[in-house]
């Protein structure tokens, strides 16, 4: 079975995330969930819950030096939804975070990668933002944004409902087909 590693940050559609973690499955993903701390806050009363359900234990923090790694190799890394910062925190190295760090790690290591940012227009506008965009591109990362992928909103605005869940899921098997 291959492994994929879904990173989550701190955005509406991270809720969703018992569900998509539940479709991966259905397509035959073996899932190792790793959040970013503030995502982790959030779903604070379900970690439990997500690490049954995965039968791996949730992460969002690194392990200390000379820990056992818990999890298995990545054959893929999904990052949705992905925050202004957790993208541009990517595509500038800024590892200090779990997900981010072995998303960046990840690159190196040619692991097929998907992401969809999450962000509102606002954001969206910021000069970096569009940089970091093309960085991750041109590291090979897919990223769903804009035309056929996550269209940003006004901020206040979003409907987590519509984030693109399911896209997101077929880009990584396609990802992986390709190699």
């Amino acid at each position: 079975m291959s492994t994929l590693y879904l990173f989550a940050s701190a955005a509406e559609p991270v809720f969703d995330v018992a569900r998509v973690i539940e479709e991966a499955q259905a397509d035959g993903w073996d899932v190792c969930l790793g959040l970013t701390p503030t995502a982790a806050r959030w779903l604070a009363g379900s970690l439990d819950g997500l690490a049954v359900l995965t039968g791996h234990p949730v992460r969002w923090d690194y392990r200390l030096p000379g820990e056992p790694d818990v999890w298995p190799a990545a054959s893929a890394v999904l990052v949705a939804p992905a925050t202004f910062g957790t993208v541009n925190q990517w595509a500038l190295g800024i590892a200090d975070k779990f997900v981010v760090g072995v998303a960046a790690e990840g690159i190196g290591k040619g692991i097929p990668m998907v992401t969809v940012p999450c962000v509102n227009a606002a954001h969206a506008r910021h000069p970096q933002f569009e940089r970091s965009v093309e960085t991750l591109r041109g590291a090979g990362v897919s990223v769903l944004y804009g035309e056929g992928g996550f269209v940003p909103h006004e901020p206040g605005q979003g409907d987590a409902a519509l984030f693109p869940w399911r896209l997101a899921l077929d880009a990584v098997r396609e990802r992986v087909a390709v190699g």
